[in-house]
């Protein structure tokens, strides 16, 4: 007995030492993870806040740039200069004046020095010659280094004192004649003040803020007074500028790290500096008790369950010393496999969402599953959700049953999922799922699966069969069965090509998708349930929702099998088509020639349309800027170089959406597939859509494309009322 006694302790002691072990590893393990996924988080917010600052400054260049022909032209007469310069201002949404320096006698007739210059002051422009004996730019470092510099330069930001205190920043450059003279220097002035709002309208964590500088150091842009004080942002600041300070790079190489702990909280200082001109820095910071402060409650909480659990463990050993040790130790076993089964059920049923509800959250889908596996883990799967206006869904079914099925199950899930985060081409799809799933297939277990894309604008169905059964389409109370091409189940060969098929939904239509635990059921006479039964169950349907009709078929199944033991996993999916018809109050169209310059007539009608709808200023301004961005991608990848071509600007709304459909006949290119640009490249060098699909996720509510009969349609919503 003693020996038993000294045995039972020496295994607690021992289940407690482990226990404390893999709670310490998975402690660091999963603090680890959460440090990688704020660098991530971190390195996101920069990579987003800085594509907003240079896609403004970029736009601010490109109005100077592209506008500098036209005050070349009318440097004959200086009386037409100013005109020009006003034009200039009028374009630009963010800028507050412009300003050509001529060099010294240019224009004789207006004395030494002529400098006109134009202010935004409201909603009018002020215009005035600023040179004169108080203000003589020649002695000027920023006209000196404009006209002495080959390519236009950003200045250091400043307060405008005389406007209203606004943070403001300069943009300059040297202008010639049409003789390839020197003319001088000019100007644009850009308003900083929007970038108050923009740099602190989300943040990754609660008490997270981001600061923007020079690249000297001095703050640009802090965070309001209100929710951080200035006492913090100086603190933070002096530790970026504080050389002598330990510093790391992160994993990606693309951010540098700053550790601090003080008597309040301690952080990490996330920052990195805008590619190219200017340099200014930007810096994110995120406290420790807001990204670790879970993970330790867990792991208190962990801790107390240990030792609960190590107390219950020494009250059984106690309790069945005496009981035979190979008994034991076999019921030990057998309850731990049960429980592993019971928790890979539990996780397994959870990850599927046996049985899902209709999407309420939406009006033009209903979706609804249902799986009921022959053992506690099975093989069958199922996967719905919702990405850029398109329902994307795959069913399937695994050779073989329990844990070894349940496994590859797994497998495909989640292999589904990553390859439809960026992929709209089911067939595509279906050949990455199975390249992955042929390598070291060693147990020769193959899946039949089918793969489906919805358009939900349209009711365009695109799909993808492996050898699974056809799924059922229900149109006006008659069912039939898809016209689905069988192709080889996933597994097999990882060179087989799948083929994709069409099919045009219409608004009611449903389809039934099924594994054979459905047609296969059978009852104690062996009878099978088989497809002419399923058929007709549908056919006496009705008009049900889609969770009526899994309920429908699941009694009508049972009822046939009378308590027979089920064989085989069971899943079924049911979804209906409902598009809803709004009345449309505004309906406005424009037509673009591919030709850049058209983009002054693409604000226009952006705005018209804005404020025929009166919709808050805010708001229009990134509409207008999420159109602009579109359009602009379009003239650059849908019309190769030196192609003519034509893009239809639809704009229509029934007072609570505004949705813009822009159609081109170009080459075809799908820019939600687009990655994050590299804003360090040109933009002729950039991937398609990479910048412009980043800003038009950031500000409208959802975009869908597709491409129907040649031609790529964008559709860009944003909700305006609710």
């Amino acid at each position: 007995m003693k020996k038993e006694g000294y045995s039972g302790l020496m295994i607690i002691v021992t289940a407690a030492v482990l226990l404390e072990v893999i709670s310490a590893a998975q402690y660091y393990y999963m603090r680890n993870e959460l440090s990688n996924e704020l660098e991530k988080r971190a390195e996101n917010e920069l990579v987003t806040k800085a594509i907003l600052i240079k896609s403004t400054l970029n736009s601010a260049e490109e109005l100077l740039t592209n506008n500098i022909w036209n005050l070349q032209e009318n440097m004959s007469n200086p009386d037409s200069v100013m005109s020009a310069v006003q034009r200039l201002v009028k374009l630009g949404r963010h800028l507050r004046g412009a300003s050509i320096a001529f060099v010294p006698n240019y224009y004789p007739l207006k004395g030494r020095l002529y400098e006109p210059y134009v202010r935004r002051t409201g909603d009018s422009l002020v215009s005035r010659q600023a040179a004169g004996s108080s203000h003589d730019y020649t002695k000027s470092m920023m006209y000196n280094k404009a006209i002495q510099a080959k390519e236009g330069f950003w200045a250091d930001p400043y307060v405008d004192n005389g406007g209203k205190g606004e943070m403001v920043t300069t943009y300059a450059l040297s202008i010639y004649d049409k003789k390839g003279k020197l003319a001088g220097a000019t100007a644009i002035d850009v308003s900083l003040q929007w970038l108050s709002d923009t740099i602190d309208s989300r943040r990754i964590y609660p008490s997270s803020f981001v600061l923007l500088l020079t690249k000297n150091g001095k703050p640009i842009i802090q965070p309001s007074e209100k929710r951080i004080s200035k006492i913090t942002s100086d603190f933070v600041i002096k530790l970026i500028n504080n050389n002598t300070i330990e510093r790391t790079t992160s994993n990606s190489g693309r951010t540098t790290k700053i550790y601090f702990d003080t008597d309040e909280r301690d952080g990490t200082i996330f920052y990195s500096y805008l590619k190219g001109q200017p340099h200014w820095l930007l810096a994110v910071v995120c406290y420790d008790d807001e990204v670790y402060g879970k993970l330790v409650q867990s792991r208190i909480i962990v801790l107390i369950m240990s030792l609960v659990g190590l107390l219950l463990l020494g009250y059984i050993l106690y309790r069945t010393t005496h009981y035979a040790r190979n008994l034991q130790t076999a019921r030990m076993e057998q309850e731990h496999i049960n429980s592993e089964l019971r928790i890979a059920s539990k996780i397994q049923m959870e990850m599927l969402q046996t049985r899902s509800s209709d999407y309420h959250e939406r009006d033009d889908i209903s979706v609804s599953c249902s799986l009921e596996p022959a053992k506690e883990v099975g093989g069958d799967l199922y996967v719905r959700f919702v990405r850029d206006e398109k329902l994307f869904f795959c069913i399937g079914d695994v050779s073989g049953k329990g844990v070894p099925a349940a496994i590859i199950m797994a497998v495909v899930h989640s292999l589904f999922r990553m390859a439809s985060a960026h992929e709209n081409n089911p067939a595509r799809i279906m050949q990455t799922i199975n390249e992955v799933s042929c390598q070291n297939n060693d147990s020769n277990m193959f899946v039949t699966l089918f793969i489906g894309v919805l358009d939900l604008p349209t009711g365009h169905l695109r799909y993808c069969n492996a050898g699974h059964d056809a799924p059922i389409i229900i149109k006006d109370q008659e069912a039939t069965s898809l016209d689905a091409k069988a192709n080889l189940p996933v597994g097999v060969f990882s060179d087989f090509n799948y083929e994709m098929q069409e099919l045009a939904l219409k608004a009611g239509d449903m389809l039934f998708l099924y594994t054979d635990g459905l047609t296969e059921a059978h009852n104690s006479q062996r009878q099978q349930f088989r497809l002419e039964r399923v058929m007709k169950v549908l056919k006496n349907m009705g008009d049900v929702t889609t969770q009526q009709l899994l309920d429908k078929m699941t009694d009508t199944v049972n009822r046939f099998m009378d308590g027979t033991p089920q064989s085989d996993d069971l899943t079924m999916m049911a979804i209906r088509y409902t598009p809803k018809e709004h009345n449309i109050v505004f309906v406005d169209e424009l037509t673009l020639e591919n030709d850049v310059r058209q983009t002054s007539k693409l604000n226009d009608f952006v705005k018209h349309i804005t404020g025929q709808l009166n919709i808050e200023s805010s708001v229009a301004k990134y509409l207008r800027l999420a159109v602009e961005e579109s359009v602009v991608n379009v003239m650059s990848y849908a019309y190769p170089q030196n192609t003519v071509g034509n893009i239809t600007v639809n704009a229509n709304s029934d007072g609570y959406t505004l949705q813009f459909t822009i159609t081109d006949s170009g080459v075809a290119f799908d820019p939600t597939e687009a990655l994050v640009a590299d804003t360090s490249l040109s933009a002729s060098d950039r991937p398609i859509g990479g910048l412009g699909i980043l800003l038009v996720r950031e500000l409208m509510d959802s975009i869908n494309y597709e491409r129907i009969n040649g031609k790529n349609i964008l559709k860009l919503r944003k909700k305006i009322k609710h």
